[in-house]
């Protein structure tokens, strides 16, 4: 599978998309849903619900997927483009960021990347600083891809009436996205300890999980600070309840150290998943 380089930056990004000629406008007058904005392998929209008493928008950014295509997780790979959004801060909602349940891995090598091949959700993070009537105004970009990598740019805008009741389709939609994102740690599946070897360019982690075997290992997915990626995991092995492996670090000319905290990790393991900052020891 062919696909373009991990970009450098958003600014790049868009403007790559409207040489390409793939910019879409959606507007939405009066409901808890954008238009689809829709490119050759697919279609995107933004879903929203009311606003909640401490001022947190419940939404996703809806990406509908056809047959054979797919799109990127948060930290792609070196062939992936990752999702972008930014949100209009004029009608008073702020934006945090967005959230991703587990991915998958494909492609081999050079070309691996990591993503998803089935129509997903993500949940976005906002929260409206006012009260009355919101008009929520987006600007999406993702890369939807098959032989090749299309990269989709859309401006997405809904509103929310204040006092109207939710669509409970849309409530379903959002609901089914925050349910399938990776849970926190627990006392059967978690991080035991990690650790980064600055030397030797590798994390070595040990977690404590379900049905740990090194014949059926888990898949590890890693998204850190801008520049760094991760390889394919090492030295797998599994002793005493808890899977070990090392995970090899590509650090950029101008980085360093990792520290505690600034690398996440999503866990899966059969139809379990789970996600947590790592913090080293």
């Amino acid at each position: 599978m062919k696909h373009y380089r991990l970009l450098e930056n958003v600014t790049h990004l868009a403007a790559l998309a409207s040489l390409a000629g793939y910019f879409f406008i959606a507007f939405s007058a009066d409901a808890a849903q954008s238009d689809w904005a829709h490119s050759e392998g697919g279609a995107i929209r933004i879903v929203a619900g009311r606003p909640q008493p401490d001022g947190t928008i419940p939404a996703i950014l809806d990406i509908r997927l056809k047959p054979g295509w797919k799109t990127y997780w948060q930290a792609p790979g070196a062939s992936g483009i990752p999702p972008q959004v930014s949100i209009d801060p004029k009608d008073g909602i702020s934006f945090s960021g967005m959230r991703f349940p587990a991915p998958k891995s494909f492609g081999d090598g050079v070309g691996q990347y990591t993503g998803y091949d089935k129509s997903v959700a993500f949940p976005l993070l906002l929260k409206s600083k006012k009260s009355g009537d919101l008009f929520l105004k987006a600007s999406v970009f993702l890369g939807i891809c098959q032989d090749i990598c299309i990269p989709v740019q859309a401006e997405l805008s809904l509103s929310l009436i204040e006092g109207a009741a939710d669509n409970p389709l849309d409530k379903a939609r959002i609901d089914d996205a925050v349910a399938a994102l990776p849970a926190q740690p627990s006392e059967t599946f978690k991080v035991r300890a990690a650790s980064f070897d600055a030397a030797g360019k590798r994390l070595r982690l040990s977690l404590v999980m379900p049905g740990a075997s090194a014949e059926t290992p888990p898949e590890l997915f890693l998204a850190g600070p801008p520049g760094y990626s991760f390889g394919k995991p090492e030295n797998i092995g599994v002793a005493n309840g808890a899977l070990t492996a090392d995970v090899p670090v590509r650090v950029p000319a101008k980085g360093g150290a990792l520290k505690s905290g600034s690398v996440l990790l999503v866990v899966r393991s059969g139809e379990r998943s789970m996600e947590t900052p790592l913090a080293f020891d």
